[in-house]
């Protein structure tokens, strides 16, 4: 089955912050953009305990509570798909999360590619030094910056080819 992700900057919201969400099993990374929404930066770490049938739980209500406090305007969570773009089962997790945070917030809620941002965060940390033990606190969050700063590159592209149609 191909799951398709959401194109960076169609239905843009306009300028402000973004939420950058990569949900997992155990635990969700969540990063920040700038108001200019141009640079993604590290945010935090929430230890993940909403399931599929159970009732909001600490989780949904730190990124509802986060979108709030960084007043974000869209929030980008990673669409976990292999190399072919078929969707792994870690999809429903992530579908599910967004769901949740689009129902509590009423914030546009995208989904985006995820491919490799996992690796591509953990070959980051390990450039910088970070040993994988001590990286492990950290690899989320890393990886939902690949994730938002992906898109916001990507919104930025779709934003300028607009304009440049236009003249």
């Amino acid at each position: 089955m191909k799951v398709q992700p959401d194109t960076p900057g169609v239905s843009d919201p306009g300028p402000g912050r973004r939420i950058g969400v990569d949900v997992g099993t155990v635990r969700i990374g969540v990063s920040v953009s700038d108001r200019d929404a141009v640079l993604a930066t590290p945010l935090e770490t929430v230890k993940r305990v909403t399931g599929f049938k159970d009732r909001d739980g600490a989780d949904i209500d730190r990124l509802v509570e986060l979108c709030e406090l960084y007043e974000a305007v869209e929030v980008v969570v990673g669409l976990p798909r292999d190399l072919q773009g078929n969707g792994s089962a870690s999809v429903k997790h992530a579908k599910e999360i967004a769901f949740r945070i689009r129902r509590r917030t009423g914030l546009p809620v995208r989904m985006a590619d995820e491919r490799l941002t996992t690796v591509v965060a953990a070959n980051a940390m390990r450039a910088a030094g970070t040993s994988e033990r001590a990286g492990r606190r950290f690899i989320d969050q890393a990886a939902a910056v690949e994730i938002l700063q992906s898109w916001l590159d990507g919104r930025t592209t779709h934003l300028r080819d607009l304009k440049e149609n236009e003249s």
